[in-house]
């Protein structure tokens, strides 16, 4: 079996190469790659590397993620978020290849206090949102065979996250200032590679089920909440932290370009249901990326 996989060097990307190796072949790219063109800004030519390589699977792991910038260039955010896939959905479907791409929390409009199902009504707050839930209709509409994860605040122990932020702001300050009115669920890249493995093997097996997911690691907390969590774990493993205390502010203290959902809480019971696999609590996942970030 032959992989493509796309947006190799984000957190995602990276954690893909190895929990996909042991499929079969993977052509791993990225938008600066040399062999095959993989640059979602010029969504077009996507389709060109999909013909030549002919892959059983194809994985999106690109996307444009920066939340603020979006709002002040929508066309280049859309072209990766929404056309790009569109493109891979349509290439895809004439391979009858297999699908899989990953959104996003920001499609809903993060109301209420509940979380939400794959059934609920979305409503996007920001351009980053509109665009990765259109980029999800133009998958479901040219694609019936593919796998949608929406997933929220992904971390990695490669490169920056907001864990890596909050330990050093910790050792500086003695006093730090965190939301506490938006609540998710942090997600390990890890985790996220690991499951989409898992999940592929069993759509290839049987294709019914392909579809839309919810995919997150399990409990709920704040960014205050993780913060305080973070700073606490640091503690435990003998790192000397500074900071005492760390104050709750509303959303509003720290005004974006982009506005974010508060409740982006996501029900992944059709996941685990569908696919057999329990998704441990968020503090698991977090605990061991700081023991592997501060060993």
């Amino acid at each position: 079996m032959k992989v493509l996989l796309l947006g190799k060097g984000g957190q995602v990307g990276w954690e893909l190469q190895r929990a996909l190796a042991p499929l079969g072949e993977i052509v791993a790219l990225d938008h600066d790659s040399t062999d095959w063109f993989a640059d979602f800004s010029q969504p077009a030519r996507l389709a060109e590397t999909v013909a030549a390589i002919r892959p059983d699977v194809i994985v999106n792991a690109a996307a444009h993620t920066a939340v603020d910038k979006a709002e002040s260039e929508p066309e280049l955010a859309r072209r990766i978020n929404a056309e790009a896939p569109a493109v891979l959905a349509r290439a895809a479907a004439g391979l009858g290849a297999l699908l899989v791409h990953y959104s996003t929390d920001y499609v809903f409009d993060g109301s209420g206090d509940a979380p939400r199902d794959e059934s609920a009504p979305t409503g996007p707050l920001s351009v980053y949102g509109q665009t990765k839930l259109e980029g999800e209709q133009a998958i479901q509409q040219a694609c019936p065979k593919h796998l949608i994860f929406r997933t929220s605040w992904v971390y990695a122990a490669r490169g920056g996250n907001f864990a890596k932020t909050m330990l050093r702001l910790g050792r500086e300050r003695d006093r730090l200032t965190v939301i506490d009115d938006q609540i998710g669920a942090p997600t390990g890249a890890e985790l996220l590679a690991d499951a989409t493995a898992h999940a592929i093997r069993a759509t290839l097996a049987d294709p019914s089920k392909a579809g839309l997911y919810h995919l997150v690691a399990g409990g709920q907390t704040s960014w205050n909440g993780y913060a305080r969590f973070v700073l606490e774990t640091a503690r435990m493993l003998g790192i000397e932290i500074k900071a005492t205390d760390v104050e709750a502010v509303p959303t509003t203290a720290f005004p974006t370009p982009a506005k974010r959902p508060l409740n982006s809480r996501l029900d992944t019971g059709k996941f685990q249901r569908t696919f057999g696999l329990a998704l441990a609590p968020w503090q698991s996942g977090v605990e061991r990326m700081l023991r592997e970030t501060l060993s």
